[in-house]
């Protein structure tokens, strides 16, 4: 294996890559990025058993096509460390690849790509097309939502739901709930559920953009893959039942008040500061075209801030986890935000006034 290319044409895609490669592994080969030469391209690859990608490059020169591992992480930090515009050679000498570009010189060591596992081909039963924007669009609003290391362990990811002509996004972690969707020009004949781990979905979201271009989806039985042509992402499905979303939406709720988004974000942010460290409690009062925002903790500190809301009707105060609410004021897309509640004890919902794409509901605290 022979070949040259620049820096800068190999290290978006190895960045990516190694993003995959965890940092302890079961098997040493896991630590690795595979590299596979053809004549005009060059396929990197990385997996930890659960999320593969393949990131492709054209290399400027093939002299000898090949295919090798290498340590992902010191494979990437050495081209991140040579200066711009570099261009580096590399060659399979001895059993080592030696990295040459300008007057440095690098040799890593290699394990036999026989051992590199691949996420087997299941077969792929749905083919579909989304802008990428749509997606990223649908993964952004709803991921925050997601649950790290619940003992549920279908919560730690995100519900894809595919229809006719819908795509919607649902994430929870039994605090709080995201559901965001979109029209979009697709064919189903019967709706698919996928729960796509949250690892993932994270390496997922990093490889789309805002952009109109589409971005593939195959789906199987128990893997997704998306394909943007330079990128190709396979991930295992959770094999599990999401909980019944629609049922959590609170419907009813006669206590309906609209605020700046901005506005409101800030003043949970300062009162947050005096809350309780560990439960992040604060308390709201609301009453007509007031909101009150009250924290305190056990070293008897308080902190208060009024908001200018619209709204007329009784008063109510319940309490939440500030760091939810700020959570959605961070990803609702309009300037101004709207909040349904009916009681202290009622979960809480927060949207675009008048509704949008994406409904987020929070669970109050007793405080």
């Amino acid at each position: 294996m022979k070949f040259s290319i620049s820096r800068e044409a190999l290290l978006r895609p190895l960045t990516l890559v190694a993003g995959v490669v965890e940092r302890r592994q079961t098997l040493p080969v896991l630590s690795n990025v595979l590299i596979e030469v053809q004549n005009e391209q060059l396929a990197l690859t990385g997996t930890d058993l659960e999320v593969e990608l393949i990131g492709r490059a054209t290399p400027a020169l093939v002299d000898e096509p090949g295919s090798v591992t290498v340590p992902a992480r010191k494979l990437m930090d050495i081209c991140k460390s040579l200066p711009d515009q570099s261009d580096i050679s590399f060659s399979l000498e001895d059993g080592r690849v030696v990295l040459r570009a300008g007057r440095s010189r690098f040799t890593l060591s290699t394990l036999p790509v026989a051992e590199f596992p691949n996420i087997e081909d299941g077969q792929n039963d749905t083919t579909l097309s989304l802008p990428r924007g749509t997606l990223k669009y649908l993964i952004d609003s709803t991921s925050f939502a997601m649950a790290q290391q619940d003992v549920r362990y279908y919560l730690n990811g995100m519900l894809l739901e595919l229809a006719n002509h819908l795509v919607r996004t649902v994430a929870t972690d039994g605090h709080r709930l995201a559901v965001c969707e979109r029209s979009a020009d697709i064919e189903m004949e019967a709706s698919r559920k996928l729960i796509v781990p949250r690892k993932g979905v994270l390496e997922l979201t990093r490889l789309l953009d805002g952009s109109d271009e589409p971005v593939e989806l195959m789906l199987g039985s128990n893997h997704i893959r998306a394909n943007t042509g330079e990128f190709t992402f396979t991930s295992k499905l959770v094999d599990g039942k999401f909980p019944d979303y629609d049922r959590v939406i609170p419907k009813g709720g006669d206590k309906v008040f609209i605020a700046e988004r901005g506005e409101l974000r800030q003043n949970l942010a300062r009162t947050a500061i005096l809350s309780n460290e560990k439960y992040r409690g604060v308390r709201l009062h609301l009453e007509e075209n007031n909101l009150k925002v009250m924290a305190n903790n056990p070293e008897q500190e308080e902190a208060e801030e009024n908001v200018s809301i619209e709204y007329s009707g009784d008063a109510l105060e319940i309490g939440f986890n500030v760091g939810y609410l700020i959570d959605v004021l961070n990803v609702l897309d309009s300037d101004r935000m709207q909040m349904t509640l009916s009681d202290a004890n009622s979960s809480a919902l927060m949207e675009e006034p008048g509704g949008g794409d994406a409904r987020y509901v929070v669970m109050p605290m007793r405080l």
